[in-house]
Formats: structure tokens, C-alpha cells, sequence
């Protein structure tokens, strides 16, 4: 029994700690608490002087790497062992790395280590085992494979912490020619080596090495197992080969919610959304439950294609789970519903986030770019600062298109001159985004000399915002200038020779349109063609400008736009031709405009949707002047929201006006 004497001893020496307790002699639990005990029959002098003898004490495991101030170990339990007070054996060695593995604590796993080499266990194989794992689990390579090529003697689960380390490092090239050498050693790769390697290919991601690694697998009859078959299935999908994904999939005779995430993943980063949503149903139908990770994958599939209403299906879904709106899950909701045009609902769910971080300030601060919104934008800047969230590159690149796409010139110049107060560095992108806003003032000189005077090297997409600005404010001559420059850079960039086209075109200068075409066709360079989609009923409708035989109610829908057209022009609608690049006549190229994608997509929702609702349009390139004219009357006559996304932001036009104030 410990004497009163012998408790307030041990009481002092940890400090009246809650998390220490004191029991009596029971047998060693490494997963929960370790047991301290005294040596019999010996005194030890504690930190206040007194002594203590016969006894025996349990530390708590989250205590375990409690530090020590006043010792070189720098930890209590070393100091314990040092004084004598505990005996070190292999269970304790690796509680104290497996916590410093756990907790990502580098300098405590060092200190661990360099008590272990001056102990009598320093040759113990199991140990170095967990020194590897530790450094290689905490990022510190070097020090990982330092220790592995001073061991005299390996195993295969010293080979695998080392391969493993590399692969969630994302060195993934270093784990493949360590698995060279473990093979050419004669070592018998297992299961978690041979998911460590697969993933590696997955994420150079390199086909031909995954090919070989799942040759491997079968070799060594690790392909059935549901981890090894998993990053399998991960790996094709990230190489983007869905066909091999699926077949290694289907005869996976276990599966997991992880298996399941991959493919899901894999469809969706594909853009096949359709296929990851019959995914969805169909994990859910076998009995296995979608994860945090499951509607992360369908909500960023969904967003991509800008498909509202999935989204909302995909919404309902997590409410359906009970999962609270919070960390990737609540992010990606509230992008899909900002990339998808509901700006509004956005807004809704980040007011309902359980937690606001940095990633949903800055995605919906890339929102208000996205949509417009420059004042909206600028608020959440500084509601973000007040709250404390620390700001970060991706915020200034945010914030500034917002004030690039609302004409915020004084608030986009005081943007950029406060990165360096919050010590980030402006990169190309900050810079091009200011050329951008410069350039859409109609400060073409001043974009100019910005760019002649970064401090580091332009890029072709940074000449390439100063001659879109010269396109927006038809000056042929800097337009001509931007132009060499990009060409310099990148002259295989075909949308540089359609802008510069489109300059020349608007000063009627055809000689020059035609020798920037020839140019264009020698080079074998295409323009890509202009196309329109707009969803109803699950259903997407494509249309491509110009396109008279490919809709099944293409006459509907041409005697529908030509019926809005002459309702439009009697209330002040003028062709723009101007966006017509051919040397034709004037009713030439109003007859060309007509048959925009754009327009033919209105008039197809028009038909197909119910009067009054929303009505959403998703183009490929940037929506053209005429065209953005045009919709405007067309939302007046009508009386309903048109919204437009083209590759660069959302138009929202309504009662005769678009929310981006005609400054785009």
C-alpha cells in the first residue's frame, strides 16, 4: 500500500496535475496509460528534494509528452528513466513515438530518439521501426531515410513506413525506386506497401507505373484486398482511364465507402456528373453509407457543370443525413450553389456554416467576383479582417476581380497596396488582375507602364488582360502592341489571334482580319466554338451558334427568337455588327447575330419553362456585346430573371438591366 508520505511526494513532483493518477501495481496498458513504476527497495530524489521509494504510478496517455523544463531529456518520462525511477522497455519506447506520430510532434519525437540511442535497446529493430514512421509521418524525410540506411538489419515493415512516408508526402517518385530496391532485397512487398505505391502512381499520376504496380498486386495476391483494390481504383480514375476504374471496381469481392468515393471521385473529375450521381444511388441501395468525402466529390462535380438543380437534389441529401453544414462539406455547398448562378443561396448556406474558416470566406468572396458583386465583395473583405480570419493570397486574388468586374478602381489600387502589410507577396495572377482593372477603366496607358514596371517577368496571360482591355475599348493600336507580346510568349494561344482579329475587324481594317486568319489556319489553330446549354428536367440542351439541324425543335425555337427579336427592336433593341468578323453586308450580319447559341438557348428555356421561373444559361466563351443587349430587352419584355455564365462571370438580367452595370 503507498503511504501518505510516499503520495504527496509523487503529488509535488507532477504539480497537482488532474491528468496523473495514482493506482496500484496493474499490468501495462501501452494504449491507454503507462504505468510508472518505482525500482523496490531504492530512494529517489524528486524535483522538490524529497524522496520516495516502494512505489508506483500511472501517467495518463495524453500526457505522456509532457514537457520538462529544467532537464536535457526535455520530458518528464525520460527524466524518469534517467533518475532511475522507471525501467525503459519496448512498449514504452513506442507509446512515446506513437503519440509524437499522432500528434505530428517532430521535436518531441526527436527528443524520444536520441534518448533511445543512448539506451541498452538501441539495436531493437521495432523501435527503429517506429523512429522511421515517426519522422517520415511528421514530413521530416531526410531524417526518415537517415535512419533507415543506418540500420544494420531491415524489415518489411521498415521498408513500408519508409515507402508510406514518401507516399504521403506526395514524393511519389522516391517511394517507387524504394520499391525497386526492397524487391531487388528480395523483400515481400504486403498490402499496405503495395496501396502506399499504387497511390504514388495515382498521384504523378502515371499510367504506365500503375500498370506495373497492379501487376504486382496480382503477383502477390494482394489485388482482392479492399485497400490494395481501393487506391486501384483511384489511381485509374486520376489517370483518367474510368474504363480500367470500374472493371478493377466490379470485381472487387470486398468493398468500402472508400472504394465507392473513388469511382464517384473518378466520374466526376471527368466531368461525367451523371454517372457519379447513378454511383450515389447505387452505393446507397447496397447498403453502404455515403461519407463527408461522397457529397464533397458530388457537389465539386456539380458545380463544375454549373447544374443547379442536381445541386439542390445534392443538398437535400446531406439535410436528409443530419450532417451539420461544416468543414468540406459546407464549402463545397456553398460554391456549387455561387458557381451554379443562385448567388443568393450561397450566401444562405455560409450564414448557417457551423464553423467560418478562411476556405468559405474566400469561396464566397470568389462568389461575389464571379457574380459582380464589388461592394458585396468589399464588405466581406473587411467583415473577414474584423472577425479575425487570417487572410491569404487566394483572398486578394478574390477580392480584387470583384473590383475588377464592378469598376472599384480606388478600392482595387488600395487592395493591392495592402498585400505587403499582411507580408504576402503579390504574384503574376495579383498583377494580372490589376492590369485587368486598370484596363477595363479605360486606363490603357497606365496598364501599360504597370506592366513595364512589375518587378518580376509578365506573362502571356498578363499581356493578355491589356489587349482584351483594348479589344473593350476598340484601341487598335495598343491592342496590336499587347498582341506581339503575347505572341512572344505563347504563340500557340489561339484566343490571342481572335481578340487582335476582332480589333483589326472593328476598324474595318479586313486586309489585316484576313492576314491574322491565314496566320491561325497555317499554324493549325481553331477558334473553339461558341456553344450554349441550359438544363430542364435533368435534361441538358446544347446549342452551337449558327447550328440549324442538330435540336429536335430547332423550327420552335428560330421562330421563337425571330417573334422576340422584332418584339425587342421596337423597343429600342440596335444590332451590334460590329461583332461580326466577315466582310459582308449590314443584313448579312444582322441575320448572322440572330443565331447566336446564346439566343437560341433563351428561346428553347422560353418554350420549355414555366412563366416567371429563373431561367439559367451556361456558355463556353465570353457572351458578346450584341448578345448581351439583346437579353437585356428580351428580360424585360418577358418578365423573368435570365442569368448568364460564360467563362468569365455571371450576367443577371432583369427588367431591362444586367447586374454587371454594362462594365464587363
Amino acid at each position: 500500500m503507498i503511504q501518505p508520505n510516499i503520495l504527496s511526494s509523487i503529488s509535488r513532483f507532477y504539480g497537482h496535475h488532474k491528468s496523473f493518477h495514482l493506482s496500484p501495481i496493474q499490468p501495462f496498458k501501452c494504449h491507454s496509460n503507462i504505468l510508472l513504476r518505482t525500482l523496490w527497495g531504492s530512494s529517489t530524489p524528486d524535483t522538490a528534494g524529497d524522496t520516495f521509494d516502494n512505489s508506483c504510478f500511472i501517467i495518463d496517455h495524453n500526457n505522456l509528452l509532457r514537457p520538462s523544463f529544467n532537464s536535457k531529456t526535455g520530458l518528464h518520462v525520460l527524466d524518469l528513466i534517467d533518475r532511475g525511477s522507471l525501467e525503459p522497455d519496448r512498449n514504452l519506447y513506442n507509446a512515446l513515438l506513437k503519440r509524437c506520430t499522432q500528434l505530428g510532434k517532430l521535436k518531441e519525437g526527436k527528443l524520444v530518439h536520441t534518448h533511445f540511442l543512448n539506451s541498452n535497446l538501441r539495436d531493437d529493430i521495432v523501435i527503429q521501426n517506429s523512429i522511421v514512421f515517426m519522422y517520415a509521418m511528421c514530413g521530416s524525410l531526410d531524417d526518415a531515410r537517415c535512419v533507415f540506411d543506418e540500420m544494420p538489419k531491415k524489415d518489411m515493415v521498415t521498408w513500408t513506413s519508409l515507402i508510406t512516408g514518401y507516399a504521403q508526402n506526395e514524393r511519389a517518385v522516391d517511394a517507387l525506386v524504394m520499391f525497386s530496391q526492397m524487391v531487388r532485397e528480395e523483400f515481400r512487398p504486403n498490402e499496405f506497401t503495395l496501396s502506399s505505391l499504387v497511390k504514388c502512381c495515382g498521384l504523378i499520376p502515371s499510367y504506365k507505373d500503375g500498370r506495373q504496380v497492379h501487376a504486382c498486386c496480382v503477383k502477390y495476391g494482394c489485388s482482392g484486398n479492399v485497400f490494395v483494390g481501393s487506391s486501384l481504383v483511384d489511381m485509374y480514375a486520376r489517370c483518367g482511364y474510368l474504363d480500367e476504374a470500374r472493371l478493377v471496381f466490379e470485381k472487387l469481392v470486398s468493398k468500402n465507402e472508400v472504394s465507392w468515393n473513388a469511382l464517384i471521385c473518378g466520374y466526376g473529375r471527368m466531368g461525367e456528373g451523371e454517372e457519379a450521381l447513378a454511383l450515389f444511388v447505387k452505393m446507397q441501395r447496397e447498403g453502404y453509407k455515403p461519407t463527408d468525402f461522397t457529397y464533397s466529390a458530388l457537389l465539386c462535380s456539380s458545380s463544375c457543370v454549373g447544374s443547379l438543380e442536381k445541386g439542390k437534389w445534392l443538398h437535400a441529401q446531406v439535410i436528409k443525413s443530419r450532417r451539420k453544414l461544416a468543414g468540406y462539406v459546407g464549402n463545397n455547398l456553398l460554391h456549387m450553389y455561387a458557381k451554379s448562378g443562385s448567388i443568393r443561396d450561397a450566401k444562405k448556406v455560409f450564414d448557417r456554416l457551423v464553423k467560418i474558416d478562411l476556405v468559405s470566406c474566400n469561396s464566397m468572396l470568389k462568389g461575389y467576383a464571379q457574380h459582380g458583386l464589388g461592394k458585396e465583395a468589399v464588405q466581406q473583405f473587411e467583415d473577414m479582417v474584423r472577425a479575425g480570419v487570417e487572410v491569404n493570397d487566394i483572398t486578394f486574388i478574390c477580392v480584387l476581380t470583384a473590383c475588377s468586374h464592378a469598376g472599384l478602381l480606388d478600392d482595387g489600387k488600395r487592395y493591392f497596396g495592402l498585400m505587403r502589410k499582411y507580408n504576402i507577396e503579390p504574384k503574376v495572377s495579383h498583377y494580372g488582375t490589376m492590369v485587368d482593372l486598370l484596363g477595363r477603366a479605360g486606363l490603357l496607358d497606365q496598364a501599360k507602364k504597370f506592366i513595364e514596371e512589375m518587378p518580376i517577368e509578365p506573362t502571356a496571360a498578363v499581356w493578355g488582360a491589356l489587349l482584351g482591355a483594348s479589344r473593350m475599348h476598340k484601341n487598335m493600336e495598343m491592342g496590336a502592341y499587347a498582341a506581339e507580346r503575347v505572341f512572344e510568349l505563347d504563340p500557340f494561344y489561339s484566343g490571342t489571334h481572335i481578340l487582335l482579329a476582332n480589333i483589326y475587324a472593328s476598324a474595318g481594317r479586313w486586309r489585316d482580319v484576313a492576314k491574322v486568319r491565314k496566320i491561325m489556319k497555317d499554324s493549325g489553330l481553331k477558334k473553339e466554338p461558341a456553344c450554349s446549354w441550359v438544363e430542364i428536367e435533368n435534361s441538358v440542351h446544347v446549342f452551337v451558334a449558327n447550328d440549324n439541324i442538330s435540336h429536335p425543335q430547332k423550327d420552335k425555337v428560330h421562330k421563337m427568337w425571330e417573334k422576340l427579336n422584332h418584339e425587342i427592336k421596337e423597343i429600342g433593341y440596335v444590332p451590334d455588327t460590329s461583332n461580326v468578323l466577315l466582310f459582308v453586308d449590314q443584313d448579312e450580319k444582322k441575320l448572322n447575330l440572330q443565331y447566336h447559341s446564346e439566343k437560341l438557348a433563351l428561346a428553347f428555356a422560353l418554350l420549355n419553362t414555366s412563366p416567371g421561373s429563373t431561367i439559367h444559361i451556361m456558355k463556353n466563351i465570353r457572351v458578346c456585346s450584341d448578345c448581351h443587349s439583346a437579353i437585356k430587352y428580351v428580360s424585360l419584355v418577358v418578365k423573368r430573371e435570365i442569368i448568364v455564365r460564360d467563362t468569365n462571370r455571371f450576367h443577371h438580367f432583369h427588367d431591362g438591366l444586367c447586374s454587371c452595370g454594362d462594365y464587363w
